[in-house]
């Protein structure tokens, strides 16, 4: 006869492994930033390496010439292209029952539930956690790079071994409303935030076609903002964070090119919001670590089965000066 130990791990095992894709859909879904860089397309897999190499291309050719007849070309080399690198940052939740509580709840269905709430609240739990890393600075230990990282409130910052303060180019927009882009401060008010505070920012990132796509909001900044949508309000069609392809939750309103979301349960921090070019932003992920179970381990002290559910990966950042961040 089976044990209650085994019982319990072919259950976990078996959920978890038939229902892994919807368990990583819902953990995409719950972030605005996640669901955004999933439907782009900008999750990538990587089968190893020390770190992960994200390309840049930051700035032009620098031989591109006019010419007439028998001039001389320019063939000078040109240094175009850089690197940054990210390092690989690892995440965990565990699935856990003691022996007590298998034996206590031996009898078939008792044993079923108990698999599948506490798969259920590990899921949660990783869904939860994942999705406050990603506005965090990355600072505590094996933390991702989050979006404060990306786009932190002061000038400069390094990212990815760059480091934005000497080179301008790898430094993200700031829109501060005590030193605003241009003018005087600014009081943040359902009057004022669109328009000059939110407007000047997007003007700064607007370059040719590449415009933010991607405006998240702490709840006070999108209560300013939806304030500023009374007369006319354009609500965003973008499907993507939704399990039935309506809304799932996340009610979005338009700002010219950009698509607007509070985020306010997802970790952002108070009187913030972050303006992106997602085509720039990306999620890069070991393909043995992407929410993958482990097989069943037991300590050595202890009555009790634990079964590991693992990550690891790296918000990575092709163009931080396309990012931009907006606070008080």
């Amino acid at each position: 006869m089976a044990s209650p130990n085994s019982k319990f791990t072919e259950l976990v095992s078996t959920t978890f492994r038939k229902h892994k894709a919807e368990f990583a859909d819902n953990t995409t879904k719950n972030n605005a930033l996640l669901a955004r860089i999933n439907r782009k397309g900008n999750k990538r897999t990587e089968d190893g390496g020390l770190t992960i190499v994200c390309e840049l291309d930051y700035q032009e050719n620098g031989t591109y010439q006019r010419y007439s007849g028998y001039d001389v070309l320019d063939i000078s080399a040109s240094d175009v292209l850089s690197a940054a690198e990210y390092n690989w940052r690892q995440s965990a939740v565990h699935v856990t029952a003691s022996g007590r509580e298998l034996r206590v709840n031996s009898g078939a269905s008792r044993i079923i539930n108990l698999a599948k709430s506490r798969l259920t609240n590990a899921m949660r739990t990783f869904k939860n956690n994942i999705s406050s890393d990603i506005y965090s600075d990355g600072t505590a230990a094996n933390q991702i790079n989050g979006l404060t990282a990306i786009c932190p409130d002061a000038t400069g910052g390094t990212l990815g071994g760059i480091n934005g303060s000497t080179f301008t180019f790898w430094a993200a927009k700031i829109q501060d409303a005590s030193s605003p882009i241009s003018g005087s401060s600014i009081t943040l008010s359902s009057t004022t935030f669109e328009d000059p505070f939110m407007l000047q920012l997007y003007l700064e990132q607007t370059r040719g076609s590449d415009r933010p796509d991607l405006i998240t909001l702490s709840n006070d900044y999108y209560t300013f903002f939806e304030g500023t949508q009374i007369s006319i309000k354009r609500y965003s069609t973008d499907t993507s964070f939704s399990e039935d392809k309506a809304t799932g939750g996340f009610v979005g309103l338009k700002y010219k090119t950009a698509d607007v979301f509070h985020d306010g349960g997802s970790g952002i921090t108070a009187a913030h919001g972050y303006m992106l070019n997602t085509d720039y932003l990306g999620l890069c992920v070991h393909r043995d670590a992407d929410m993958d179970e482990v097989p069943e381990m037991r300590a050595i002290n202890q009555d009790a089965v634990v079964i590991p559910i693992i990550w690891m990966g790296n918000l990575t950042c092709s163009n931080r000066s396309l990012q931009g961040v907006m606070h008080a």
